[in-house]
């Protein structure tokens, strides 16, 4: 036979849930977007077509639904956990389970009744997490994306290599704004250890990623980038490595001086701000002693 088969993997992606929890007349959300993909012993199925192994991706589609109700949602980390565990442990043929999740966030909405089942879509970022199990350990990977931050002062660019296309400016005070997409790596990995308490823990690495970026007086978004991961390893014990990428939203003051108008002012001034081309930096922060496992490529994970 001149070709072998290489990896592969199936399952059903995308499986929109929303579970609605009624405490009374309080009401919670969750809402995911679930995607499962299965490997293992599947040889025949793409050799010979035959499908003995093969777990329908129907199937898969409708364990997440019935999970969701069976087992409620707790986190998107615990509901990948349930579904990956079942998949690898029920159906002998699979050795390997991957669960990716995105977490759409809702406000409550204030009413002036008692009622409370009104509720708005928060549009800071959206919650990821990415969790693979292959019967003996874990890993688990959670993430956000589309944070929009921005700091108005307290940032400066120059000292930079110069050469004959070089047109930037130096800058002594700027805007620094960007859209943070994270992900870090929990060393959970085996069930003789107590979980991390999911919650509480991407409420933590959100609020010190933020006050790293807050209170960075930044010469380059490099060093805001390192200084946000740095406090997210130091600061949480349950996570050794995240990796970010980071677009540098440029804002650039606008030439106002065909109006007679001074644009570089103390009390304020008038930016445009270009969404392309930008800036993209990207690095991973580890703690010591670790070795990196979150791809460098964050577009698929």
């Amino acid at each position: 036979m001149p070709t072998i088969l290489g990896q592969n993997q199936y399952g059903k992606a995308e499986n929109r849930v929303v579970k609605i929890t009624r405490d009374g007349a309080t009401h919670h959300i969750k809402d995911l977007n679930v995607s499962v993909a299965l490997s293992g012993d599947m040889d025949d199925v793409h050799y010979n077509g035959s499908n003995a192994n093969v777990l329908p991706t129907d199937t898969t589609k409708n364990t997440v639904f019935a999970f969701a109700k069976e087992h409620g949602i707790e986190s998107a980390e615990q509901f990948g956990i349930h579904l990956a565990r079942h998949f690898v442990t029920s159906q002998e043929p699979i050795h390997r389970a991957r669960i990716r999740i995105e977490e759409y966030a809702w406000e409550r909405i204030e009413t002036s009744g008692e009622a409370e089942h009104s509720f708005v879509r928060t549009g800071q970022e959206t919650r990821l997490t990415q969790v693979t199990y292959d019967g003996e350990r874990w890993e688990v990977v959670s993430g956000l994306k589309d944070l929009t931050v921005m700091n108005s002062t307290d940032s400066e660019f120059w000292g930079y290599v110069k050469d004959r296309y070089t047109t930037l400016k130096e800058a002594y005070d700027r805007i620094l704004a960007t859209s943070v997409s994270a992900r870090w790596r929990f060393n959970w990995t085996d069930d003789t250890r107590e979980m991390p308490d999911w919650d509480a823990s991407y409420a933590q690495v959100k609020q010190h990623m933020l006050r790293a970026f807050a209170e960075t007086y930044s010469l380059s978004l490099q060093q805001t980038l390192y200084q946000m991961g740095s406090r997210v390893v130091e600061k949480c014990a349950e996570v050794d490595e995240i990796r970010f990428s980071l677009p540098n939203s440029h804002h650039f003051l606008v030439d106002l001086e065909p109006f007679g108008l001074k644009n570089d002012t103390p009390d304020g001034a008038v930016y445009f701000a270009s969404d392309r081309p930008y800036g993209l930096i990207e690095a991973t922060v580890l703690r010591d002693g670790c070795e990196p496992r979150i791809p460098v490529d964050l577009t698929n994970l």
